[in-house]
């Protein structure tokens, strides 16, 4: 299994989370499976990884200069970006990671995610489900730093090797011609021969950057990072919002195509069985159908490749997310759905590993005063 050497943990750790005062512990969260029927090789690897992690960085506290590393773990809350349940457990750093969260109360310490987040202003999160809507609240509220790494796996670690400055730069040169934007016109191409528009509307919002480095307390972000992102207007104000248009979406090989108004996809087409369960998903679920994120990734000019996982995949291009915005400044949250398992932040990737069939013709930018630009890497 490939993994960081103890000097590139080190560095890692310096560069992502710049010392601040009163900075004295250091948590890696992760989350377990209910029972080992639920378990899966990654997850098992990734959990074998993040225990690695705390007992190699524990035992190098003053490289550090933190007081304590402290690896805690949650039983999964089964979907991406749902909210964290109220208790954590803390592994007594003599005792092995348990496989399952049913062994968790016997083998662990119990404590609340509160009482974590008040005396915790660094925090990891290799996880299997994205847990990074709730820390980014949380980060918010307790005044904490995380990084969060849904789905990480050790064919992600060269993402934790590639010069952070530059990704620094480019992605702050993104965010910049993104809060400049009121609008962005983006035109898709299927199989080279079909056309679709779509129109989403960037009044009333700044972007944000996922640069990989969270030099200041209140932030928390992926890992890892390497794009600008923004949440469309949702129509929150007096003014309706203007996103609109057809949105192509491959699913497996099939193309499903939504039509949005007001950034909601109202109906979702097409000949599949896919067609029909995401049609049934926003019956179901109304606000699964908002648009929550335009995104911008950078990693794919530094020679990253996509691992089929979307916590790297996504930071290679373009992407749309659907569903929960509130934790990047939009109004959609875990009151909009029915119930905490039914939340869900779902990024549509349009790059040609994960939709071959699907090509991005052209993204224009227009700003206040109406000139139009086209969005290009070359540029930035």
């Amino acid at each position: 299994m490939e993994n960081l050497s103890l000097d590139e943990l080190i560095d890692l750790i310096r560069s992502v989370f710049p010392l601040l005062p009163n900075d004295r512990f250091l948590g890696i969260l992760i989350d377990l499976p209910k029972n080992k029927e639920e378990d899966n090789y990654d997850w098992m690897i990734r959990r074998k990884m993040a225990t690695e992690w705390a007992d190699v960085l524990r035992g190098n506290l003053k490289a550090l200069d933190l007081d304590d590393v402290r690896l805690f773990a949650y039983p999964n809350v089964g979907s991406n970006n749902a909210e964290l349940p109220s208790w954590a457990y803390l592994r007594k750093w003599w005792r092995p990671l348990p496989s399952s969260a049913s062994e968790l109360e016997e083998s662990c310490i119990k404590i609340s995610f509160e009482e974590i987040f008040k005396k915790v202003k660094i925090i990891m999160a290799p996880t299997q489900y994205s847990a990074t809507a709730p820390l980014k609240n949380a980060a918010r509220k307790f005044n904490l730093r995380a990084a969060t790494m849904p789905g990480f796996s050790p064919a992600m670690i060269p993402t934790l090797k590639i010069d952070y400055s530059e990704v620094n730069r480019r992605v702050l040169k993104i965010k910049a011609k993104l809060d400049r934007a009121e609008a962005a016109e983006v035109i898709f191409s299927v199989d080279n021969r079909d056309e679709y528009k779509m129109l989403f509307d960037l009044r009333f919002r700044n972007a944000h950057a996922s640069t990989g480095r969270f030099p200041d307390r209140g932030v928390a972000g992926n890992l890892p990072s390497g794009e600008a992102y923004i949440v469309p207007y949702e129509g929150e104000k007096e003014e309706q919002s203007l996103t609109q248009g057809t949105l192509p979406v491959q699913i497996d090989n099939n193309i499903v195509l939504f039509y949005i108004k007001e950034n909601r996809a109202i109906k979702a087409e097409g000949d599949s069985p896919a067609a029909e369960e995401e049609q049934s998903h926003l019956t179901k679920e109304p606000a699964y159908g908002n648009m929550a994120e335009l995104g911008f990734g950078v990693l794919k000019d530094f020679g990253i490749l996509p691992v089929g996982k979307i916590l790297q995949d996504e930071k290679l291009g373009f992407h749309i997310a659907f569903g929960r915005s509130e934790h990047f400044g939009g109004i959609i949250g875990p009151d909009d759905f029915s119930s905490p398992k039914e939340v869900i932040h779902l990024d549509r990737i349009y790059i040609s590993a994960t939709q071959p069939r699907i090509t991005v013709q052209s993204i224009i930018l227009q700003d206040k005063k109406g000139v139009k630009s086209s969005y290009s890497t070359l540029d930035i």
